[in-house]
């Protein structure tokens, strides 16, 4: 049972058959109560009709046996003591005529008569239920009681009834017909209901069949189908298969980096190892430079891969302000064994986030600067349109213009940096640009003035500053 209504279809259809039930009853009572109200309200005019007739002809003093009783209507007259004085034909005994008053219909008073002295009362008619046994036959009737004052100075009470078999059997009629039809309609909304939410949620299943096909298989190439309808399931399929895109991006791009660092660590990891070993059979051969050139590489590697896995990781830099300008200075001053580099601009340019990254992707654009400049570098600081905008330019070849995008990839060197001790690892771009997104900011390359590479750094300004 559980796991027939764990389906959404047997919950829809489930669903829509109770808020139909729900609404078919309300209706149902609801015409049934206003049409047994309408035929009362017929019943009682009728009823009223009758009495009003007999009270009129007794007070111009026609005599009982004289009376033109209504036909087809119970009719009684009761005098003040109580007694029946007076009948209708064929009426046998009438019973609940004169209980409590039911209620009391508007309008309509009975005439005054003067006629032969007798007088109609002008209040309302009492209008109640009972039952009336007319030649041996019991029915529920409508009774209405008008009282009168005979010309002989009587004060008697007219009962006339109105048949409520007319009402009984209209709302019987209505009542039997809900009660055959409300199941059959509810088993039709129900399987509707079934068969259309079956037909919607086809192409979720099948969204799912691929979805558990792609999970057993791991083959992230595959894509979920996407149905022609250009509905909410559409758009989740397409969804799903960006998803699925850049999932797959994201393995192969894990796959590449691991395969491309396992290569840059083997080759300093063997050199360093083949010296080592070199040096322990050989002494005199043993090449330290080389060895500590070996080892800080691989440090430096090392350091690299650890930052590019917490910025995987989704590590957010620190909300500390940082003087971008001070770290320019900081940094210039610390190179003055390399090429010269030019600053340009002064002041205090703050910026929010972390200064051990934003000195890396300071150092990172240097060391590139200054590994491809001719002769010099320089690196302008300055404020625009609520940023601070870091530019590094050398003088060297630049970056074609159908590179600019890949040197910002992983493990990527041009052909003139191929070298790995003087091109690096191919890391220090792509850190310095995942840094800079990591602070809301950009990083980009394009030509400078001198017709070197222009790098340009740009970072939101700090709050207030």
């Amino acid at each position: 049972m559980r796991r027939l209504f764990g389906s959404v279809r047997a919950r829809a259809a489930l669903g829509a058959t109770a808020v139909v039930a729900v609404a078919l009853v309300a209706a149902g009572l609801a015409v049934l109560l206003v049409l047994r109200a309408n035929l009362i309200d017929q019943a009682d005019l009728q009823a009223e009709v009758a009495a009003q007739n007999v009270a009129s002809q007794m007070a111009v003093d026609r005599s009982y046996a004289d009376v033109d009783w209504p036909e087809g209507r119970p009719v009684q007259v009761v005098n003040e003591d109580g007694r029946v004085v007076a009948v209708s034909e064929d009426l046998e005994a009438i019973e609940g005529a004169g209980s409590p008053e039911v209620r009391v219909r508007g309008g309509g008073a009975g005439e005054d008569d003067d006629a032969g002295g007798g007088e109609v009362s002008t209040d309302e008619p009492r209008l109640s239920s009972g039952s009336a046994t007319v030649d041996g036959e019991r029915a529920d009737y409508r009774f209405a009681a008008v009282e009168v004052r005979t010309a002989r100075g009587e004060d008697v009470t007219v009962y006339a009834g109105a048949p409520l078999a007319a009402e009984q059997s209209a709302v019987g009629t209505v009542r039997e017909s809900m009660l055959i039809g409300l199941p059959a309609l509810l088993v039709v909304v129900a399987g509707v209901t079934w068969l259309v939410t079956r037909r919607a949620l086809r192409p979720v299943e099948g969204i799912r069949r691929e979805m558990a096909a792609i999970t057993a298989s791991e083959d992230l190439s595959r894509r979920v189908p996407e149905p022609d309808a250009r509905d909410e399931v559409a758009r989740l399929a397409v969804t799903t298969n960006e998803t699925l895109a850049a999932l797959e991006a994201s393995v192969e791009r894990q796959r590449r980096f691991v395969a491309d660092a396992s290569h840059e660590l083997r080759s300093p990891i063997a050199s360093l190892r083949t010296q080592l070993e070199v040096g322990a059979a050989h002494p005199e051969l043993l090449d330290v430079e080389g060895a500590v050139r070996d080892t800080v590489r691989l440090q430096g590697l090392a350091a690299d891969l650890l930052l590019l896995a917490r910025l995987d990781a989704g590590e957010r830099p620190g909300q500390g302000r940082v003087d971008l300008g001070a770290l320019v200075r900081e940094e210039v001053s610390q190179r003055a064994d390399r090429l010269p580099v030019t600053v340009v601009g002064s002041g205090a340019f703050e910026v929010a986030g972390s200064r051990g990254q934003l000195a890396r992707v300071l150092g990172n654009l240097l060391d590139n600067a200054q590994r491809h400049a001719r002769s010099s570098v320089e690196v302008s600081v300055r404020s625009e349109r609520g940023a601070v905008v870091l530019g590094v330019a050398d003088d060297g070849a630049g970056v074609p213009v159908e590179e600019r995008e890949r040197i910002f990839e992983r493990f990527v060197r041009l052909d003139d940096a191929r070298t790995r001790d003087d091109g690096g690892a191919g890391l220090g771009l792509a850190i310095a640009r995942d840094v800079a997104t990591r602070h809301g900011g950009s990083l980009s390359v394009g030509e400078g003035e001198r017709g070197g590479a222009l790098f340009t750094l740009r970072l939101p300004a700090a709050d207030g500053a």
